[in-house]
């Protein structure tokens, strides 16, 4: 069962009670209008309407001119040599767009599968742990979760929630923004390094690799074990560190400017192609060929960088919060498992569930290792 209707006291039914895992990023509303009436959720109208209008605009002005000044019209047999360049300059920019959303959807996962083995491997690894072992371990799945937190805000240019705990530094202004979502999941004294370039995931990873070391030195995993687990945590910094070249690598501005100035000419070639053939109807047509033209564009535009906050863009918000529950969830069992003595997900009573809350939050902290 994906999701769980359930109709509120106003009569909508658009409240839902999470049941699967991703039930964050699984969740869709139901479409009360066909897709292709709308115009405004999700829709990239509002970036076109304006060049759209003015082509628009530029048609209505030859026709007039055409009818009362003089005949403006050229042969129609030039559109389709310039269709072919549009089309292909089109075609390759949002093939480059999507590769980038594509590949920036992969590291993030890339990311995710290295924390939930990393994980498994170290809770597996000190379920029979002394106490203080085990306080260390929970310090560390707390630090790789953070990681995942980290990662988005790093990508969306909000770093120092380290510096001042439950705050990030605004970019543009250099003000603190609240974002309580992961700062007690950080180490309790930990100072950040943003203001002299280094980023806030490679920070953390020293904590795991340490950990790594820690373990291999007091016998907890073997050799070969620790190898695997350096092995995770090096593919979570490789994948780290395509998306940043995702996130810091725009398309050559020359091209965007070629393609821009492309559209522009032939949005303007076009009503003198028209004018004779179809006369007053070279309006509609010039405003229905721009509006796909632009609209292709514009899909392209907002695709190059995935990890944004727009609607079209990869849900990485709901992916971590996601991921955070299923790892509360192990790590609940975990420690549950070790205080009662029994073996992670099994003998306890029947109907009993896995974990508590199944989510770390701030009384946890308040309570914990750090």
């Amino acid at each position: 069962m994906a999701n769980t209707f359930a109709t509120n006291q106003d009569g909508r039914h658009h409240q839902r009670t999470p049941t699967i895992p991703f039930a964050r990023t699984s969740r869709h509303k139901p479409r009360r209008w066909p897709l292709a009436l709308r115009f405004i959720k999700g829709a990239i109208h509002g970036a076109i309407i304006v060049p759209v209008l003015l082509h628009a605009a530029f048609a209505a002005l030859i026709v007039a001119l055409d009818h009362n000044v003089k005949d403006l019209g050229i042969p129609a047999s030039i559109i389709p040599s310039l269709s072919i360049v549009v089309g292909l300059m089109l075609v390759f920019r949002n093939q480059t767009s999507y590769n980038r959303f594509w590949d920036g959807r992969n590291y993030l996962t890339v990311i995710i599968t290295s924390v939930r083995n990393l994980t498994r491997s170290f809770l597996a690894n000190s379920h029979r742990s002394p106490l203080a072992d085990r306080v260390e371990t929970d310090r560390i799945i707390r630090i790789l979760i953070a990681i995942l937190y980290a990662t988005k805000n790093h990508l969306r240019a909000g770093w120092g929630a380290e510096i001042i705990p439950g705050t990030a530094i605004n970019p543009s202004t250099g003000n603190a923004t609240l974002t309580p979502e992961y700062s007690d999941l950080l180490p309790r004294g930990l100072y950040g390094c943003d203001d002299r370039g280094l980023g806030l995931v490679l920070q953390l990873t020293f904590f795991i690799e340490q950990y790594i070391k820690k373990g291999t030195d007091n016998g907890w995993f073997h050799a070969p074990q620790a190898s695997q687990m350096q092995v995770q945590l090096n593919i979570m910094v490789d994948a780290y560190g395509k998306m940043e070249t995702i996130r810091l690598t725009p398309i050559p501005v020359a091209h965007l400017i070629h393609q821009k100035q492309v559209l522009a000419l032939f949005g303007g070639i076009l009503p003198f192609a028209l004018v004779d053939q179809i006369d007053y109807w070279a309006i509609p047509v010039v405003m229905l060929v721009m509006f796909t033209l632009y609209g292709i564009d514009a899909i392209a535009s907002q695709l190059e960088d995935p990890f944004g906050y727009d609607r079209a863009d990869i849900k990485t918000d709901f992916i971590v919060e996601d991921i955070r529950s299923e790892i509360s969830v192990l790590l609940e069992e975990w420690k549950k498992a070790g205080e009662q003595g029994y073996e992670m997900f099994v003998g306890r009573r029947q109907g009993a569930g896995c974990g508590g809350r199944g989510q770390i939050d701030r009384a946890d902290h308040a309570n914990g290792p750090f």
